[in-house]
């Protein structure tokens, strides 16, 4: 088991959560606001996307991240950066007839270009998302090929921020394993098992044992479930001896037909954290833990 374990809140994502809560933030204000809720309630770490500001829709600008990033490093409050940089993957594949007409809300991008904001910015952590997915029920697929992955993982290795490795299945883990068998990955790896999200590893403590098992030695980990497996898997990470993720970008509910707040959230992560006789990690204790570089 964790006794000392590092919380990390997913503030707002990139999905279609903005209709069904008044609490996932969209602007620069609300997000940067929402890290510091949140990182007063237990959480040393913020994972964080932005949105476009008008329509809520996930964004790529550097000029959001960078007024995000600003905020809170002016603020008062000490928590370790995560930018995410998974976005700019989206593959949405045409009728059957014509699979190449890709459809409206593709935005596909190189490894280079995904990384631009990581390259201005110098977060403490950034995610890479190590592979390829069939997301959800339609013709979305998202893509993270082999050599994008590469590209991303020795880039952010030179600039020295630490990569976070997202796993959304059995194979991605394979992947990572294999990169810092290239060296493109620096001491100790950061892993995060991403639990739940069709059509990747289910949400079940057999998945998440399988995964931990491959876990290479000497990794850091933490891991998540999307939705009503949120608490329960945050429990079982706990006792695997990993680190927790909650926040809006993966389960808006505090309990069944209560909305939360990010900040909400963390603190009953924290209090489960407690229940299960641990403590919650500093920011602090979070750099030192996973060697992470001070930017900024």
């Amino acid at each position: 088991m964790n006794n000392k374990v590092i919380i990390t809140c997913a503030l707002t994502g990139a999905g279609a959560t903005t209709e069904k809560s008044p609490h996932v933030p969209v602007t620069p204000k609300q997000i940067a606001d929402d890290v510091i809720a949140a990182a007063r309630a237990g959480a040393a770490i913020a994972h964080i996307h932005v949105r476009d500001p008008e329509t809520g829709a996930p964004s790529r600008d550097t000029g959001l991240y960078r007024e995000v990033v600003e905020r809170i490093r002016d603020s008062d409050q000490d928590v370790v950066i995560n930018l995410t940089a998974g976005m700019g993957g989206d593959l949405l594949l045409g009728p059957d007839e014509k699979p190449m007409d890709f459809a409206e809300g593709t935005d596909l991008v190189g490894g280079r270009e995904r990384i631009e904001h990581i390259e201005e910015l110098r977060p403490e952590i950034c995610t890479l998302d190590c592979g390829s997915l069939n997301f959800g029920g339609d013709n979305l697929v998202y893509i993270s090929s082999p050599d994008m992955l590469r590209t991303g993982a020795r880039r952010v290795q030179e600039l020295g921020v630490k990569p976070e490795l997202e796993i959304f299945d059995t194979g991605n883990l394979w992947f990572a394993n294999q990169m810092l068998a290239e060296g493109l990955l620096d001491e100790p790896p950061l892993f995060q098992l991403c639990m739940g999200i069709p059509w990747g590893a289910p949400p079940d403590v057999g998945t998440l044992k399988a995964m931990v098992d491959n876990l290479p030695e000497g990794a850091q980990w933490a891991g998540f479930g999307i939705g009503r497996h949120q608490f329960p898997m945050a429990a079982q990470v706990m006792l695997m001896g990993g680190n927790m993720r909650v926040g809006l970008e993966d389960n808006l509910y505090l309990k069944k037909g209560e909305l939360a707040t990010n900040a909400q959230l963390v603190e009953k992560a924290a209090h489960i954290v407690e229940l299960l006789g641990g403590t919650v990690a500093t920011a602090a204790q979070a750099r030192e833990r996973f060697n992470l570089k001070v930017q900024g």
